[in-house]
């Protein structure tokens, strides 16, 4: 369930925009915050990663605006290695891409590692950065890009902007009450749970854990207790089939993998975890 790429703050683009024309010296906030499990390791400004780490210009295919662009950018595996003050240690763990709006990318340690990703600060050829999408909105001072012709599918290479922090967590420490618990391996909600860690939680909370781009399915009610299972269905197949929004359609879902995903959703129905709720039912 990943994010349109219309969904972030128009009024923080327009601010954005403003600060960056007519060679305006770099905007406050171009910063990125970098998290080791949970514990701050780094708030690191573009003055100080340009320093550190020789910016390469390159044009590559961009899928967000259908056309070939030019930006200024820095290996991503450098940035990693200047924020945490060395190599990380990734076995075990996985790599958080967390977008201003509250878009949160999980990337397997194999494809952070993957030659072609790269962190970009810059679009060249434009005042600042050209806008994305309806509200015309700004995808700096940060945003992911892939240079490879292979690596240009928004499902296997997700390009986060408004990039603002990059964690290095366990999803299982990280995201705890989004597991299903007591699920044997190799059944439905194991399997759902899968898709929903490599798909959803982009976008999608479970218990108040995740993305919070798209709306919670847990609590204070799991989205099967105020939709029937068909509707829910469809909805992640083709959003538009039901309504107007953001969701993008999801074609290449198999039955076999909606089945999943159900029955994931059925299994946390039972597993409600609301650590912030108000004691007045509020959210």
């Amino acid at each position: 369930m990943r994010r349109g790429p219309w969904l972030a703050s128009a009024l923080t683009a327009a601010l954005f925009v403003l600060s960056c024309k007519h060679g305006a010296p770099v905007p406050e906030g171009a910063t990125l915050e970098l998290v080791d499990d949970g514990k701050p390791a780094r708030t690191i400004d573009l003055a100080a990663l340009t320093k550190a780490i020789p910016a390469e210009t390159f044009t590559a295919y961009d899928p967000y605006y259908g056309k070939p662009k030019t930006f200024r950018a820095l290996p991503f595996s450098k940035v990693l290695e200047v924020g945490f003050g060395g190599k990380p240690s990734l076995a075990g763990r996985e790599v958080l891409l967390k977008a201003r709006d509250g878009y949160t990318v999980p990337m397997r340690p194999s494809l952070a590692e993957e030659p072609g990703a790269y962190v970009a600060f810059e679009a060249v050829g434009v005042p600042a950065w050209e806008p994305i999408g309806p509200p015309r909105a700004n995808p700096g001072p940060f945003t992911v890009v892939w240079k490879g012709e292979h690596q240009q599918d928004l499902e296997g290479h997700p390009r986060p902007w408004q990039l603002a922090r990059i964690e290095i967590v366990r999803f299982e420490a990280r995201f705890p009450h989004t597991l299903p618990k007591g699920e044997a391996e190799g059944s439905l909600a194991s399997r759902g749970f899968v898709l929903f860690r490599e798909r959803c939680v982009k976008c999608h909370a479970m218990n108040r854990e995740g993305g919070r781009v798209g709306p919670e399915l847990n609590v204070p009610k799991n989205v099967l207790e105020y939709r029937t299972e068909a509707e829910v269905r469809a909805y992640i197949k083709n959003p538009l089939s039901l309504r107007y929004g953001n969701m993008p359609p999801h074609p290449d879902l198999t039955e076999a993998d909606l089945d999943a995903l159900v029955g994931y959703l059925s299994a946390m129905r039972s597993q409600k975890h609301d650590a912030d709720a108000r004691p007045d039912g509020g959210p």
